[in-house]
Parts: C-alpha cells; structure tokens; sequence
C-alpha cells in the first residue's frame, strides 16, 4: 500500500508524531511521500520582513494569497527552509528521506495564473501579477522510481508553472516571432500544498491522510462531539460539503480531487493526536471513501 500524509502549515501543527509514524510505516516496507505546508510560516516571514500580504476572494467564496512577485520570492524561502527541516526530521527517524519541490522533475506541472478572478467591494474583477497555477500533471515516475531505490520523496509547493504569456510578451516587445519551444518556459510558482497532496494521491492510487489541527471534519464546526466519521454515500458526500467551513472548504476540494484521480480512500485526522497517521489509518478522523463520488456522479447521470 502507498499513502501520501499531507502535513499541515499550521501553527498549531507539530509534525513530530507524524515523522515517527512515517518510520514506522517504512518500517513495515510501505511506501510513504509525504507534502507539507507552510502558510502560516510565509504569513510570519512577510510580517517580519514588513510586507504586507494581500489576500483574495474568489467568486465562489475561497479566500486565499494573492502571491506577487516579492511574495513568490518569500515563499519560496521559506518552504524551502521547511522542507529541509522535515528531510532532517526524517532522517533522525532512521527514513531515507529525500527533498523535492513541485519544480523538481515537474514533479507538479501546469499553467501559471497570472490574472485571478476576485471580488472586490461586492464587485468581481481581474487582479494582474498573481504567481499561482493548477496542476494538470504529476511526475509519478520519479516517485516510483523514488520508492522502488528505498527512498521516502518530501514534496511541497511551488509547483512548474508553464508561463507562455511572459514569453509572449516579450517576443511582442522585443519583435521578435514567436518560437514554439518557448511555449514551454516554467518559473516556480504558488499552488495549494492539500490539493498538492491530492494530485500525487490520485496520481499514485494511493491513501490520502490530510493532517490538520482538528479531528476531522466536524457536522457543526464548533462542536468536535459532531465529527463526521464516514462518507460512503452521495448523500453523506452532500452533507460533509454543507458542513465544511474556512479551511476546510479546501480540504474537501483537495478530497474530491485525490478520489477523482485514482485514490480509494482519504482521511482527515489530527495532526496532535497520539501516533496520527497510524491512528488516522485505523479508523481515526474523518474517512472519505471513492464509493461517494461515485454515487454522486452516477446520479448526475
């Protein structure tokens, strides 16, 4: 079995009991790629270094950085910084862990955003200079290939962003005609870490544990006595997308995508519980099961 732990950028995330788990699931001889956050840690650094971020609303409601230039730079500083720190982690563990962004290999692959839809004073708008992108492809092969050499990947945004529209400006400028092979320029740019780890499960057909800094996902957001402990149905599927709020609006987007491109199962669980992925995996969180999507799309039909 392969599972992909997506460890969360929350401040009140500590990775250290899912480091362990990870050397106990090697241990065992199974495969495990671990992503990780870390927007918290980039909200810190543009505070201390007197940058201001600037945050967005999309028409459908998700909130999220607006990443410029000055901001990619950050965050690329500091998820790097992070990385390393859980390869170092790791390794203390005893696991052959190995460091990889979504530009290594184009590990994660797809078209730059430059311009975002936003809305602004209850007005909807196009906001230029954005450094995001959507992920259209995932190297699973280096990750195999990773695995089969006994390796453990630790994998995180910025994803290889295909900016073929800086190309073209330049050639506009410049005079210059246009190259085909241009087309395939890539800059590092921002992607979310849980939809990240989503594509590599489904990518993998792997297990999806999203580790976060609550339970699971909670039927009342406020009362952790209402967690959601199964989704089989399209049925359940529609009530835990009704109870998902803030944050977890971008948990279930990542869920619906990892099962979308070929993971069975995923599960959202505590990242401060005792052994959490371990835990996570025997039954623990919140456990999203194909079978819902399924059932979902049947009905559409």
């Amino acid at each position: 079995m392969t599972t992909v732990v997506k460890i969360g950028g929350a401040r009140a995330v500590d990775p250290a009991g899912a480091l362990s788990d990870v050397a106990s699931l090697r241990e065992d001889g199974e495969s495990v790629a671990v992503v990780h956050g870390g927007s918290t840690a980039v909200d810190e650094t543009l505070e201390r270094l007197g940058i201001e971020p600037t945050y967005v609303e999309t028409p459908s409601g998700v909130v999220g950085r607006f990443t410029d230039d000055q901001t990619m730079e950050v965050f690329e500083m500091v998820f790097g910084h992070l990385n390393t720190q859980l390869v170092a982690g790791l390794q203390s563990q005893g696991v052959d862990a190995v460091g990889l962004n979504g530009v290594d290999g184009k590990l994660l692959y797809g078209p730059r955003k430059s311009a975002v839809r936003v809305v602004e004073d209850g007005k909807r708008k196009i906001k230029r200079g954005d450094h995001s992108g959507t992920i259209k492809q995932v190297n699973s092969d280096l990750l195999e290939t990773l695995f089969a050499d006994g390796y453990t990947p630790v994998a995180s945004p910025p994803m290889a962003g295909k900016d073929s529209e800086a190309r073209s400006a330049s050639n506009k400028s410049s005079g210059e005609q246009s190259d085909p092979r241009d087309d395939d320029q890539v800059i590092p740019v921002n992607t979310d870490a849980d939809r990240s780890a989503a594509h590599i499960a489904g990518a993998l057909d792997a297990t999806l544990v999203l580790l976060t800094d609550v339970e699971g996902i909670y039927a009342d957001p406020d009362d952790p006595e209402t967690l959601i402990e199964s989704v089989e149905t399209a049925e359940e599927w529609a009530d835990l997308e009704d109870a998902a709020e803030g944050f977890m609006e971008r948990k279930v987007m990542a869920i619906q995508e990892a099962i979308e491109g070929g993971a069975e199962e995923v599960v959202v669980a505590d990242a401060n519980a005792e052994d959490p992925i371990l835990s996570a995996l025997d039954g623990g969180g919140t456990h999203v099961y194909a079978s819902a999507l399924s059932d979902t799309q049947e009905e559409s039909q």
